[in-house]
């Protein structure tokens, strides 16, 4: 853990600023995506709510969406060392502080304080944990439409540290989103740092900026002394208050379905019961239907195809089947393929109006459908398997592909706990066993998207797939 005081200078504001910070990509979820969403928000002390995201419960207040904050500590630990004011006596004026900032950001009465002891939290994570998956069970709904809002788990901070570690926990054991904090990152750490760089940012309109200000203001007893007297000097001094005037609040973003196979297997030998499993929670586990940032995805992967119309084409982890309906449109005859029995007889269904699309349960690379294609399609699947079946995936689809024919990929490009890829690592290792030419390349903070053309002497594996 680092260490570090509140007294400490830290990095200058201007310095962040410099940084490109103010660059980083938006969260991927628009605002019909935030306001469907139920959300339950976690805070270590009175203010860490304000201080790290504040504008964004403004910004869901106004979206009319489902919130519940959990209050863990009073904070009564903020001055140890007070002549003037027992922990007792802070304790009780934090919580008329707190719920001040409730009130200005719009959440009174959606909040609960759990009355723990400050500074020790990483020794009630069991109890902690316990009244986390309480309060997602009062916001009844699919759990991938129920995000978590926690402290950053490496703030620095052992209490905030130790809630967001809860918070990971819990995510990844329903399946939820997760979107987590800094506080003190802003302070010890600096832009040399990479944690932040795979963040994402959720911009504030004026009215939000005004609502978290005026919140920030509700927490007197932090942002200006006690007394005159040592010991009750200012916690929370301007330096550090110049991070969270910022016109956008940043998050460490983990989205419902990397969190709903983060302790999956590390190879696709178990494949078809996890993935089973991740399809008997919901019929659209990783929101294709309703977000945003899938819908937008879909539309560049068809964008990116170098040809109109394909004779045969090969979807590689179809699941429900939303991209394979939009590729079906491409295709004169089209194979969907998925190690999951429950993602197809979803996509079968959405499939039924397409005369020239089939599905098949298939787990590659250990199974292959023969044949011949023009288009294969290989789209967020080469993270969950390993490298050496990633190559053995790769030699497949160079010994069936057409002369002349598209390989599509594309892939999320942070990293997927709990599995040896990542979407870079995948597009390198393809680039580099085929050597085909690039015949385009697009690439988010997100996701990155590439089209592969094979060599006109690829081969005859045999006739066209049926």
């Amino acid at each position: 853990m680092v260490t570090f005081s509140h007294t400490d200078q830290g990095t200058d504001e201007a310095h962040w600023a410099a940084s490109g910070l103010a660059a980083m990509a938006e969260l991927p979820l628009g605002q019909h995506d935030l306001a469907a969403m139920r959300f339950v928000v976690l805070a270590a002390h009175p203010d860490d709510e304000t201080l790290g995201a504040g504008g964004l419960l403004a910004l869901l207040h106004s979206l009319g969406a489902d919130v519940e904050v959990l209050l863990c500590t009073a904070g009564e630990g903020s001055h140890p060392d007070s002549a003037t004011t027992t922990p007792e006596q802070l304790a009780a004026v934090r919580l008329e502080e707190f719920a001040a900032a409730m009130g200005v950001l719009g959440l009174a009465g959606r909040w609960r304080f759990l009355g723990l002891p400050d500074r020790g939290l990483q020794e009630l994570t069991p109890e902690i944990a316990a009244w986390l998956r309480e309060a997602i069970g009062r916001l009844p709904g699919p759990p991938q439409q129920l995000a978590i809002v926690a402290p950053y788990r490496d703030d620095g901070h052992a209490d905030h540290n130790a809630l967001g570690a809860v918070a990971a926990d819990v995510a990844g054991e329903g399946g939820h989103a997760l979107l987590e904090y800094p506080i003190w990152y802003w302070l010890w750490a600096s832009p040399e740092d990479p944690a932040w760089r795979s963040w994402s940012r959720v911009s504030l309109s004026t009215e939000q900026q005004a609502a978290k200000r005026s919140a920030m203001g509700s927490h007197t007893s932090q942002i200006r002394p006690l007394s005159g007297l040592p010991g009750d000097e200012v916690l929370l001094g301007e330096s550090l208050l110049q991070h969270f005037r910022r016109a956008f609040e940043t998050f460490a973003w983990t989205p419902p379905w990397a969190n709903s196979v983060q302790s999956l297997p590390h190879t696709s030998a178990d494949a078809q019961r996890i993935f089973d499993a991740v399809h008997s929670k919901s019929e659209d586990p990783w929101e294709y239907t309703t977000s945003w940032y899938e819908r937008r995805k879909r539309a560049l992967t068809l964008a990116a195809l170098p040809r109109e119309k394909y004779q045969s084409g090969l979807e590689i982890g179809c699941s429900i089947g939303t991209l394979t309906a939009d590729l079906a449109t491409r295709c004169t005859r089209l194979l969907a393929v998925d190690a999951s029995s429950t993602a197809l007889e979803l996509a079968a269904r959405r499939l039924a109006p397409f005369a020239g699309v089939s599905t098949r349960q298939l787990t590659l690379p250990a199974d292959w459908p023969g044949g011949r294609f023009d288009l294969v399609v290989v789209s967020e699947v080469g993270y969950y398997l390993s490298a050496a079946e990633f190559d053995l995936l790769l030699q497949r689809i160079q010994e069936s592909m057409a002369p002349g024919g598209t390989l599509l990929l594309c892939h999320w490009r942070h990293p997927v706990s709990g599995w040896e890829l990542d979407g870079d690592s995948v597009h390198a290792l393809a680039r580099n066993r085929l050597r085909w030419p690039t015949a385009g390349l697009y690439q988010e903070r997100d996701f990155v998207l590439e089209t592969l053309v094979a060599p006109a002497d690829a081969g005859d594996p045999g006739p066209p797939v049926s």
